[in-house]
């Protein structure tokens, strides 16, 4: 039985929280958050604490909290040579309080409160500073259903840049394109399974391969009538820009 401390309130603290709980060989022996009430509904559940000096002894401390706020956390945090480990796919491992043991469990996905997370769905990248650690968490992600990455952080920095291309600002794009079409009085549902064949096309062809659309083609006069339907300044920046990055990757 591996025994967690989960440091954190977020997303991501609550989808662990939920995964772990539903192991037979995991378990949160308590769970800290500098304000009780977010965590105080699942105080019947475990045990929930905002002073950080009564943390309890646990195999396992994840840090699932804010980037800017892990180097001062472990420097707080009331212990030495425990195990810690931060969530976060940005922060290097060594900005960490070298008094404890160091790691990183970086889940790979998007994650909100609002939706359910299917772990075996999550790619979980792993490092470690000591090799004896990594078996402890190839174990939690094994448990959690996921595939899991020894990965170092300069390799996860580039995932997390690569995550922010392919998730925030995909769905920033989406954002506009719901705005453009709620503008005709047009039901995004129509778009949806657009979106969803994008998606799959990648998982057989590279993004490269599957570039379609008038930038690609050089269709001029396509995007010269797409650019004067648009209103929105800034909409017309991001278009012209994206038009000139495929047509400078397709040598137009």
């Amino acid at each position: 039985m591996i025994s967690i401390v989960i440091i954190g309130a977020g997303n991501v603290a609550q989808h662990f929280y939920s995964a772990f709980k539903t192991s037979n060989n995991l378990r949160v022996i308590q769970w800290y958050n500098r304000s009780i009430t977010s965590i105080e509904c699942f105080k019947n559940e475990v045990f929930i604490t905002n002073d950080i000096k009564n943390l309890k002894d646990a195999d396992l401390y994840l840090l699932a909290i804010s980037d800017d706020a892990i180097s001062n956390l472990s420097k707080k945090l009331p212990f030495e040579n425990r195990l810690i480990a931060h969530t976060s796919g940005a922060v290097n491992i060594h900005d960490m309080d070298k008094k404890n043991h160091r790691a990183v469990f970086y889940p790979l996905q998007t994650f909100s409160t609002s939706r359910a997370i299917d772990f075996s769905e999550v790619p979980i990248c792993i490092e470690v500073l000591d090799k004896s650690h990594l078996q402890i968490f190839k174990t939690i992600a094994e448990e959690l259903g996921s595939t899991h990455y020894k990965i170092n952080s300069d390799q996860r920095k580039a995932l997390h840049l690569s995550a922010v291309f392919i998730n925030n600002f995909a769905n920033q794009l989406y954002r506009i394109a719901h705005e453009i079409s709620d503008e005709k009085s047009l039901n995004f549902d129509i778009l949806k399974p657009l979106i969803l064949e994008t998606a799959k096309k990648v998982q057989e062809l590279s993004p490269y391969q599957a570039q379609t659309g008038p930038a690609k083609r050089n269709d001029k006069k396509t995007i010269k009538n797409h650019l004067k339907l648009l209103d929105n300044e800034q909409h017309k920046k991001i278009y012209k820009l994206l038009t000139e990055a495929i047509q400078h990757t397709h040598r137009f």
